[in-house]
This record gives C-alpha cells, structure tokens and sequence, in this order.
C-alpha cells in the first residue's frame, strides 16, 4: 500500500510538465544575462547594447580602482558577498559542464572573468583591506535611475584585520580558487594568479575571524547580512581551495570547523550543503574515504528535498515548484537544483545508489526531480508563463530593475536624476522598454501566481546568484537530452 501510494505521488508530481523545452536556448540566454549587470567599461563585443558604460570612477572615494564586477540585482550597488557566490557557483557550474556548453562555454569564461578581475582589484588596491562592496544602498534604493546616471555616493566598503569579514573573505577565496580551475587549462597564468590570490584572501579570512555583517552594519545589513555565520564560508573556501590545490591542510581545516549540521536549502548565505555535495566527489567518484561523511551529508541533504522521502523537510506547490521562502524564491530552486543534477552526476559514474529510509534514490531519481524545477521555470507550470526573460512567448514584461525599466541611452540621451524615474517608469503598467535576455526573476508564490507588477520586487527582481546556479542544470538537461 505505501509503494502504491508513493508511486502515485510521483506520477501526479511530475505530471505537468508536458511541453517542448529548448535547453540549449535557454542556457544561451542565461549567460547572457551577465551583460546586462555588467559594471564598468563594457567591451566592444557587448551583446546587450542597451546598456552603457557605468562606475568608471568606482573606487575613487579611497583613491583606488573598484571599476568593474556586477550588480546585483535590480539596483545598482555591487555587493562582493552575493556576487562571490555568484561567480563560484558559475565556476562551478562551468567546471561540471563545460564540455557540455558547446559554443556557450567562452561566454561563460567570460563572465566569471569580468568578476574576478574586479575581485583581484579588491584583493590588491591596498595593503590590509580587502575591498567588498561599492555604492551606498541605502541611498541607491531611494532612488530609480540607470547605472549610466548614477549620481549617489559610490561609497566604498573593506573589511580589515580590526574590522574583519570572515564570510565576505572566504567567499570571495572561494570564487577564486573554483575559477582558477576554470583557466587552468586555458589560460595557466591567469589561473596562477587567481589561486594566489584565492590563497592570500583565504589566509586573512581565516586569521581575522568575524562577520562582515558587524564590520560594516548598514551598508550590509539588512540587504545581505551573513545570517548564517561565517563558519560556512570558510568550509567552502577551505572546500574549494582543497580541490584546487590538493593541500590537506584544508582538509584538517574543515575538520576542525564542527559544521554537522545539514540544512535543506543552499544560497548565497548558507554554503554547508554546497560544500558537503562539492566533498562528496572524491567519497562517490574517487573512493576516498576520508571524504566517506561528506557523501553522507550530501545524501541526507537531499533526503530533506526529494518530495517523496519520509525525512522530507521541503514544501512543494501544487503546481510542482519547490518552496521555501516567500521572497525571490527562485533563487534557493536554482542553487538546489544545481547541486541535484551535480549530485547525479556524480552517482551516475559509478552507478551509486542510497536510501531515504525506504525509498531507493537512484540518479534518475534525483534527475527527475531536478528537471521537473528547471522545466517550471521554463513555462511548464500552471500559469504557462516561462520565468526567464525573453524565453518562450510568455514571460514577465514588468521586471523589477533599473536599466530595463528605464529608456536606454540611445532612445533617451539626457540623464534621468535619482527619483525622477518613479513616476514615469515605475509606477507604469506598461512593460518594460529594454528586455534584460536571460534574467531569472524571483517567481511566483507558494499558489504558483506571479502577478508580473514591478513594485512587487520579491518576485519580479532578477538576481545574478539565481541566474549562476541554473547555468549547470541547464547545460546537463540539453546534453542529456541529445
């Protein structure tokens, strides 16, 4: 009777998603979506043309260079924290799959690089500070304007040995370090300085523990106030810079850090899950056993999301999407459905198999699971509407974001000034003038409705962090496909 019962769960879970999907445009799309954030002087080859150059004198408050990197979101400050875990889970993503991009595979490349060259200004502009941020958000949320006018205080934010930032540090390693795997192969001098620098900035962060949530107060807080800690980030930086130069001190590290604990969601904030998945490599795929209680964690992590476990902790909606917060919830069924189809991966080499009490997890069953998240993003999903822009015939026309929202440089030459944007732009019901391709916005609510208005920035705001952890899923489900 319970067999029957799960079996009729799955066939009613996964019965949706009928349409035809076009993986392959999509995750064309999804990097693409980086030019559109992109800070600084854009290059010739810019694909978006809508935007402009922006920032060109971040940095000179300190007397430094910060020009370069990504903004978050829809605004337009440039938050190291969020855009760390970006550019790491799009090296990630990139080192799993890169012979699977095709032709998309030097567009990738070139979008974690246009980070980590900002992240090596940030590491080497000045002795003791590592720089982490760039623009006030307090007074750039005040304000809805494009980042071609910007005319707020480029604030410049640093943590430092008296004012440390752990999380913010080891991230940034972290990113680093999974990038210079990234070049190793193709471009080792570039690689060398990358890890160098991954090695350096995970030493301070290590050395000088502390949050930068304190360190800095407002400018981090309440925006993206490391929640968790920084225990995490040094798991995963410490996790990170093992598999990029193979030093077991890392290792002893990681041991030493006591995070038992397995959540059952991965974000931005929260890296345990991430690291005990990325660990688990070397337990499933290489027979190491000293890696054996990180492929554990990696498992019960994923006993906590699969829809049919009995230690099930993940709320999903009737129309299939996994939930887990009111507020861009896209983003933690992007980063979770990354490390699924990773995770998969890595049993499908060997033919691994485990159990969630009584169900037997095979790598299709997490496959499934994985595929049934990226196809609601796409359209398959109560409201036929795909949650990319600019994928598919159906998608939001309203995004909450600056650059998009507003006429471009070309259509309107004079500068708009910081709240004279609103009114006009704003507080419109009419779409939005320039179309942000590939942007994953925070999606619809635990009802699956998404009412597609601009002043509803917890589901119609894109963020990079969404848009880095789909690259992979995305890439896997077209190569699996053909």
């Amino acid at each position: 009777m319970y067999r029957m019962k799960v079996c009729v769960c799955l066939i009613l879970f996964f019965s949706l998603g009928t349409a035809q999907l076009d993986y392959r445009n999509a995750l064309e799309k999804s990097i693409l979506f980086f030019e559109g954030q992109r800070s600084g002087k854009l290059p010739p080859n810019q694909r978006l043309s809508w935007r402009g150059n922006s920032g060109l004198q971040d940095g000179s408050l300190a007397k430094v260079d910060l020009s370069g990197g990504y903004y978050d979101a829809g605004d337009n400050v440039k938050f190291n924290f969020p855009m760390a875990y970006t550019t790491t889970m799009l090296s990630w993503n990139t080192l799993e799959y890169g012979k699977r991009m095709g032709s998309q595979l030097q567009n990738a490349r070139a979008a974690i690089r246009w980070a980590t060259d900002y992240f090596l200004k940030c590491a080497n502009a000045a002795p003791n500070k590592l720089f982490v941020g760039v623009g006030d958000p307090n007074a750039d949320h005040k304000c809805w304007e494009r980042p071609e006018d910007m005319d707020t205080v480029r604030s410049v934010y640093y943590v430092s040995p008296s004012n440390p930032g752990s999380d913010v540090a080891g991230e940034m390693a972290a990113a680093l370090a999974a990038a210079s795997l990234v070049f190793r192969s193709v471009d080792p001098v570039y690689s060398k300085k990358l890890l160098g620098n991954a090695v350096k900035v995970f030493k301070f962060a290590v050395q000088y523990r502390g949050s930068y949530s304190d360190s800095l107060g407002s400018a981090a807080c309440p925006f993206y106030c490391s929640y968790s800690g920084y225990k995490d980030e040094l798991y995963w930086g410490a996790a990170w810079l093992l598999r990029a130069t193979n030093d077991i001190s890392y290792l002893n590290l990681i041991n030493t850090l006591g995070a038992n604990d397995v959540p059952d969601l991965f974000s931005w904030d929260n890296k345990y899950a991430g690291a005990h998945v990325l660990m688990s490599r070397r337990s499933v795929v290489g027979n190491d056993n000293r890696f054996d209680s990180f492929k554990q964690h990696a498992e019960d992590f994923v006993c906590k999301v699969l829809p049919n476990s009995p230690y099930t902790s993940t709320q999903y909606t009737k129309g299939g999407l996994l939930y887990k917060l009111p507020e861009e919830n896209l983003q933690y069924v992007t980063s979770i459905t990354s490390l699924l189809t990773t995770y998969a991966k890595y049993m499908a080499t060997k033919k691994h198999t485990f159990n969630c009490g009584s169900l037997v997890v095979t790598e299709k069953t997490i496959r499934s699971v994985a595929k049934r998240q990226v196809d609601y993003i796409l359209g398959n999903n109560p409201m036929k509407m795909s949650y990319m822009v600019g994928y598919g015939h159906n998608y939001p026309r309203r995004i909450h974001h600056r650059g998009s929202s507003l006429p471009s440089l070309a259509m309107h030459p004079q500068s708009f000034g910081c709240e004279a944007g609103f009114q006009p732009f704003y507080y419109t019901a009419n779409p939005n003038p320039n179309i942000l391709v590939g942007a994953i916005i925070g999606g619809p609510n635990q009802n699956d409705f998404f009412p597609d208005e601009r002043t509803d920035y917890s589901h119609s705001e894109p963020a990079t962090y969404i848009n880095a952890a789909i690259v992979g899923p995305l890439a896997y489900f077209d190569s699996s496909k053909r």
